[in-house]
């Protein structure tokens, strides 16, 4: 490969997600667009206490079938979800990681907030044991980069190694950075995306004190409603999600599967607040308009947005302001759907896992449901394709994420055609 041509397209040849609908892409996928809902009572620690005591816990998953069982202990649980997904897109798309390869290989997986379960537990050891209990392993246990550090030990892939750290626009983020890394020729292979896993009392606590999660704990599964107007915050869950992209001629050159090509990436900042959107929706706006410029589309062709939709009042206000905005009369025609309301948000894994599901429906066709829209809020009017999945054709999807501190992301995803 030519390291200095800088217009090299990209494209998706694995893909594999764990969620609370299930531990691979496959079931997660399967569930989501039948609307199945992934939310339920936390069961990692006692809520009994807490204003919210609901949550999308990842169930039955074993770190053991992906990491030896002497290193799963030397890692986080955002790291074992890092390092599973990782290791299941990386046999989806077939692409064999060796001696002559390995340094055009790279990983970008980034979280939002990375080992607040070790950071949790140690502290507490702390207090009642004395600093000698500490773990050797518990620094590199709670490091973010550790996902991408971890990965990158386990598959041998000696190509660029980094993680982005952009709240809930974490995974869009990691995947848009790691395609222009192939995109500049600087690699020919990335493994890329978000995880998470902070359903801790902490993170509930410090989220209950910001007044932002639902606290419709006797109905979990109807607790996360993006745009409805019945709405009452966003529901904290957890998983991973990554993709593999790959330069397009190593792609025909193995003659392997794609899922679809990646065409463009936007970025932009509201520089408004902590943690609400700009009113006017300009991050929400140049974020999109930003990655359609750079994908060289217009608004109208795009057939489907995956939102990020949180179920919070005013992101989903705003989203829906952006979309108008950029889209105009299109906006009345374009899909819309979250599917936060059966994953709930994953943070800082939330644009990964939506990454991969997008990718899905351009691949496959399938629109899945924002369930639990009932009753639309007045400001909310467009098709966010309520309660039953579609199938339809999507030849361009993009993808939003948005997240505190007013940074916004967005991607581009077009079906492929062979030429």
């Amino acid at each position: 490969m030519e390291k200095f041509d800088c217009n090299r397209r990209v494209v998706i040849t694995g893909l594999s997600m764990i969620t609370p609908l299930g531990n691979d892409a496959e079931t997660s996928w399967n569930n989501m667009i039948k609307g199945v809902s992934g939310i339920g009572m936390i069961t990692r620690f006692d809520a009994s206490n807490y204003a919210t005591k609901i949550a999308g816990e990842v169930k039955g998953f074993d770190p053991e079938k992906f990491i030896d069982k002497k290193d799963v202990k030397k890692m986080d649980q955002f790291i074992h979800y890092a390092a599973a997904c990782a290791k299941m897109a990386l046999s989806d798309s077939g692409f064999k990681i060796n001696d002559s390869n390995a340094h055009r290989v790279g990983v970008w997986i980034g979280a939002g907030i990375g080992g607040l379960m070790t950071i949790e537990k140690y502290h507490t050891l702390l207090l009642e044991s004395g600093p000698k209990k500490i773990s050797p392993f518990f620094i590199p246990m709670l490091l973010i980069n550790l996902a991408s550090g971890q990965v990158s030990i386990m598959a041998g892939a000696k190509g660029p190694n980094a993680s982005t750290v952009s709240a809930c626009s974490t995974g869009t983020n990691s995947i848009g950075d790691a395609y222009k890394v192939i995109a500049r020729g600087d690699a020919d292979v990335m493994i890329a995306g978000g995880t998470e896993s902070t359903i801790t009392p902490l993170c509930i606590s410090g989220f209950n004190a910001m007044k932002a999660l639902s606290t419709r704990n006797d109905e979990p599964a109807k607790a996360s409603r993006p745009f409805d107007k019945d709405r009452d915050g966003f529901v904290v869950s957890e998983g991973a999600g990554i993709v593999i992209l790959e330069d397009l001629q190593s792609a025909v050159n193995r003659g392997t599967k794609i899922y679809a090509e990646v065409t463009g990436y936007g970025l932009s900042s509201d520089a408004y607040h902590i943690s609400t959107p700009d009113p006017g929706a300009d991050g929400a706006y140049y974020s999109m308009k930003n990655a359609l410029d750079d994908a060289r589309i217009l608004p109208e062709d795009v057939d489907y947005i995956n939102a990020h939709g949180t179920s919070t009042y005013y992101n989903d206000i705003n989203e829906t302001r952006g979309i108008k905005r950029l889209f105009k009369e299109h906006s009345k025609k374009v899909m819309v759907s979250s599917i936060k309301s059966m994953v709930g948000h994953a943070l800082g894994a939330a644009g990964g896992i939506e990454a991969v599901a997008a990718t899905l429906s351009v691949y496959t066709g399938i629109i899945p449901p924002t369930i639990n829209f009932n009753e639309p809020d007045k400001e909310c009017d467009l098709d966010y394709v309520p309660n039953v999945m579609r199938k339809t054709n999507v030849r361009y999807a993009i993808s939003n994420s948005f997240g505190f501190g007013g940074t916004n992301a967005t991607l581009v995803l077009k079906k492929w055609e062979k030429e």
